[in-house]
């Protein structure tokens, strides 16, 4: 894999990362601009590595599976949108963050394989979801950040 190749899909996972992050920092939620670039970025970089090694090992007769790799990522990342989470009364709040930060390591994942298209097409989705449904949902249901209301 050439370095530009390399720079082009860790570089888009900034951008697309950003741009989901800042749309999030503009709603003041507690996962932001740097959070969702860094986990894009990190979901790019573990599956770069994850090629690297499969290629430069692989034929060793180890036992090698890239895919393990994503499987990590999806655990590992539930971890940390979990710490997004909080309950306030008699509400849950951050849903969304978590989800989006566990969206955009998806994104992530897809740039470092070179699935572009997908994560592209992913990205518009999460973007339109999170801009134009939330302001949907402010406007004509009068609710802000999702809620899951739990009985106490």
């Amino acid at each position: 894999m050439s370095d530009i190749d390399i720079i082009m899909r860790l570089g888009l996972a900034v951008l697309i990362g950003g741009i989901i992050g800042f749309e999030r920092e503009a709603q003041g939620r507690a996962a932001g601009l740097r959070t969702h670039i860094l986990v894009c970025v990190g979901s790019a970089l573990i599956a770069l590595t994850s090629i690297y090694i499969a290629l430069n090992y692989g034929g060793l007769n180890h036992n090698c599976d890239p895919a393990r790799v994503a499987a990590g990522i999806v655990t590992g990342i539930g971890f940390l949108g979990a710490g997004t989470i909080m309950r306030a009364r008699a509400s849950v709040l951050g849903l969304t963050t978590a989800a989006s930060l566990w969206g955009v390591a998806g994104v992530g994942l897809a740039l470092g394989v070179g699935f572009y298209k997908a994560a592209i097409y992913a990205a518009v989705a999460m973007i339109i979801t999170l801009a134009v449904l939330g302001w949907f949902a402010k406007k004509y249901m009068g609710k802000g950040e999702s809620t899951l209301d739990v009985e106490e």
